[in-house]
């Protein structure tokens, strides 16, 4: 449209379509600053419901914290200093926005503002910038979000309940430089707010709110143990019966412990009730723990029931306690089992649970080629050796110093041929620009086990090309050369897949079946 000699019909057709073009971009310009304005009206009711939502939940923990002093004194005086950085951070920011604002004031229709209207970002751009750098103002802002984030931090220490939160609070508030579209590395604000307009950045202050009120609930919920009366109050806790063992033997006494599953030393009951009979909480109660002892019974399954009783806002609180055990006559049999399946893999560890009911793990041995314990009780791992089968034997010794013992027998097998893959798919279709920056794969198809295979060559096999060989689990040039040269419809096989297991590299692996991809 620039080249040659252009008669003036033509020019005159040249710059009507100019205008038509520069008209458009007008259209869709307005539809672009109207959808900011949506955005950021959405944000502005999210933080009013935010500001309501998180003073329920500091005044439910001023609440507790006068009720229960002992637990909750400290996490109000920490939610207070939480507010009052949070309101002192959300307040600069509205007035920054006011920089925004204040000019279209009085264009305001039914409380918002006109977003068509704010088009220009100089107000801003004069505001925190000289030129390319920061001006006094600018350097004051990425300070207040600095010292904003640190007070944070130093209110929350290092407890690890609150590393998530610490995490998002970095993630939120990130000021580092930030590296455009075009590779060119420029400051957060020169990134973010220079030459945007002016409705754009209302909108990410409006987020930064948000931002900031969204870290308070969370620190609020952490404080709470992520919820608030639902979670503090006594009706809502449960009692738990743990036993010293899963099973006894008949003639044994029951030994174990009635616990809340929210426990701590302030948490003490006024009475318990176990089966019947009052327990004399004097000698029993250890870190709001009840210790319980009581004969097991015959064999067989036996309830345990009972009461908890609590004090709260004066009230008496009734916990139920529910609970059964299981009384097993002395074994003659080991209990083994592969947890994954009747058999055992070659090349990957098998885990496997050994024990005897009734004996404690200490007290159980277990041997066989390949077999080691691990670190919890009745947790052993297997790597098959050689031959077809494998026996373990296991050998428990009872409370009366006698000991038993059995074997058994499992069956090994090899890892089944794993299928390549491309994109993650056996046969998989799509333009040849994609098949030449894919990742060439394996998987091992209703494989009970997590297991890593690494591919390190293959073979590509395009339609009228001759085939070419590959190292690594990417496209080398001389395969996307071939594959340039594919035409619609045609299927390139990737074959001849090298796969290698992760962590053993030793071991063979069956010949990995091929892929496709379809040119589409």
């Amino acid at each position: 449209m620039a080249g040659g000699k252009l008669s003036p019909r033509q020019k005159m057709i040249n710059l009507m379509y100019l205008i038509f073009i520069a008209m458009m971009a007008l259209q869709m310009s307005k539809e672009v600053l109207s959808a900011f304005g949506m955005v950021n009206d959405k944000f502005e009711e999210a933080n009013k419901t935010a500001l309501e939502t998180n003073n329920y939940l500091l005044e439910g923990l001023e609440g507790k914290a006068a009720d229960d002093p002992t637990r909750y004194a400290e996490p109000s005086r920490k939610a207070k200093e939480i507010s009052k950085i949070t309101s002192e951070f959300y307040n600069y920011l509205d007035g920054v926005k006011r920089i925004i604002t204040d000019p279209l004031e009085e264009s305001r229709e039914n409380g918002k503002l006109p977003a068509e209207k704010m088009e220009k970002g100089d107000a801003l751009d004069k505001a925190f910038f000289n030129g390319d750098k920061y001006s006094q103002q600018g350097e004051e802002f990425v300070g207040q979000i600095e010292n904003y984030k640190a007070q944070i931090l130093k209110v929350i220490g290092e407890d690890v309940k609150f590393q998530p939160i610490v995490a998002d609070l970095q993630n939120r508030f990130n000021i580092e430089a930030v590296k455009d579209g075009e590779g060119v590395v420029k400051p957060y604000l020169n990134y973010h707010f220079q030459g945007f307009p002016a409705i754009a950045s209302l909108t990410k202050f409006s987020t930064m709110q948000n931002d900031a009120k969204v870290i308070e609930h969370e620190i609020y919920n952490s404080l709470l143990g992520n919820t608030l009366s639902q979670a503090a109050s006594m009706k809502n806790y449960a009692a738990i019966v743990i036993p010293e063992k899963s099973a006894f033997f008949a003639g044994e006494n029951f030994q174990g412990k009635v616990v809340l599953g929210r426990y701590d030393k302030s948490t003490v009951p006024t009475k318990v009730v176990v089966n019947g009979q009052d327990i004399d909480l004097s000698t029993a109660l250890e870190d709001g723990q009840v210790n319980i002892s009581f004969g097991t019974g015959n064999v067989g399954e036996h309830e345990i029931n009972g009461q908890f009783t609590f004090m709260e806002d004066g009230e008496a609180i009734p916990i139920d306690i529910k609970g059964n055990y299981v009384v097993v006559p002395r074994p003659n049999s080991a209990n083994i089992s592969a947890d994954k399946m009747n058999v055992v893999y070659r090349g990957v560890v098998n885990p496997m649970t050994i024990s005897f009911a009734g004996i404690s793990d200490d007290k159980v041995s277990a041997s066989a080629p390949g077999l080691s314990k691990g670190s919890k009780p009745g947790q052993y791992s297997m790597r098959p050796q050689s031959g077809r089968e494998v026996t373990i034997n296991v050998t428990g010794q009872l409370p009366d110093g006698t000991s038993v013992s059995d074997r058994q027998t499992f069956r090994i097998k090899d890892i089944p041929a794993p299928r390549g893959t491309v994109r993650g798919e056996y046969a998989a279709k799509g333009p040849k620009s994609n098949l030449e920056v894919v990742t060439i794969g394996a998987k091992l198809e209703d494989f009970d086990f997590e297991v890593g295979l690494t591919v390190t060559g293959f073979v590509v096999q395009v339609p009228g090309q001759p085939s070419v060989v590959v190292q690594g689990n990417r496209m080398n040039d001389r395969a996307k050369s071939a594959i340039s040269k594919a035409r619609l419809g045609d299927v390139v096989v990737i074959s001849d897949i090298k796969t290698k297991l992760d962590g053993a590299g030793d071991y063979a692996l069956k010949r990995t079946a091929p892929c496709t991809f379809e040119i589409m």
